[in-house]
């Protein structure tokens, strides 16, 4: 009975969402997955309503591109590079999922995500631990943590490079501010190595821009506020195909460097780069980088189940 009982409880360690399960348990074995569901490809053959039918046929191209696209990238290729790419510049985007161990709501798992100047990703597993600040609703992570987590990230960059030499320059995005202990870490890490720069990205609501023509402000525009704080519109009107994605009127994200010294010039080019460097699905640009744009989905599969063991491995095994 109490067998029974046990393996009744155990069933609520694990992710109800199939998806990051299966994800979850292959990253031991390093096996890439591609889900779809039946519905996405076979709804003519599953669904009555033709009207309802009619209508999703009418997004048949954009399902073809989205699948061909990941497809292509978990084989081994790359769907497209960024044309004006800085080289020896690495982007790090820290990534924590909330988790309820022993009732307590500050645990947290913790990982990173790092994108190579050539667009590719990994993720480095970080520990479990008391991240989480109720009160600040903030992520801090340990000093030893951050000095353990970053050089990892800094080591796997210098064994991907072709020179076999570390980073110019890191920037490490994150949706919070850093605390003095785990900036500490980040330093420690770097110290003799590369020159590091901390961004907060946040997007941001509180107001918008219009203009007197057909179409919204244009993607890429920035309003510089200070030195260190920009607002930026990663959508919007896109002039290369003279229209805009979406009917809405966009709103900006808020691009702050928090930590380090840099030009916040650059670093917005930086983070409107890093919005086309989606690999899971045919996108022209995403509001997120993708230093952040997966951070959830991520933070999903790594808490999947109890005792997930993961190497430093490609961004395609998450996704």
């Amino acid at each position: 009975m109490n067998e029974q009982k046990e393996e009744l409880i155990e069933a609520y360690e694990f992710e109800v969402n199939f998806h990051n399960q299966l994800k979850a348990k292959l990253l031991s074995d390093k096996i890439v997955t591609q889900i779809i569901r039946e519905s996405t490809i076979a709804f003519d053959r599953l669904w009555q309503d033709e009207e309802k039918i009619e209508y999703e046929r009418m997004f048949d191209t954009a399902k073809a591109w989205n699948i061909a696209t990941t497809l292509y990238y978990k084989s081994g290729g790359i769907p497209w590079k960024l044309g004006e790419v800085r080289k020896k510049v690495c982007y790090l985007g820290l990534v924590y999922k909330q988790i309820d161990i022993d009732g307590s709501r500050n645990n947290a798992c913790c990982a990173a995500q790092m994108f190579l100047d050539s667009g590719d990703g990994l993720v480095f597993k970080g520990n479990i631990g008391p991240w989480y600040n109720p009160k600040t609703k903030e992520f801090h992570i340990s000093r030893n943590d951050a000095c353990e987590l970053l050089s990892m990230s800094l080591e796997a960059f210098k064994d991907k490079s072709e020179t076999g030499e570390y980073p110019e320059e890191i920037f490490i995005h994150a949706k919070t501010n850093f605390d003095d202990e785990e900036w500490g870490g980040f330093t420690e890490a770097c110290q003799g190595k590369s020159k590091i720069v901390g961004v907060r990205i946040k997007g941001d609501n509180s107001f918008k821009l219009y203009r007197d023509f057909s179409y919204c402000i244009p993607r890429g525009t920035a309003y510089y506020v200070t030195t260190k704080f920009a607002y930026l519109w990663t959508k919007g009107f896109i002039p290369r195909i003279q229209t805009q994605i979406g009917q809405e009127t966009p709103n900006p994200i808020s691009v702050e460097v928090v930590r380090g010294d840099t030009n916040i010039e650059i670093v917005c080019k930086d983070i409107l780069a890093l919005t086309k460097l989606n690999y899971n699905a045919c996108i022209f640009a995403d509001g997120f980088p993708v230093t952040l744009r997966f951070a959830e989905s991520i933070g999903e599969v790594l808490t999947a189940g109890k005792d997930i063991r993961s190497e430093v491995l490609p961004f395609k095994h998450y996704v």
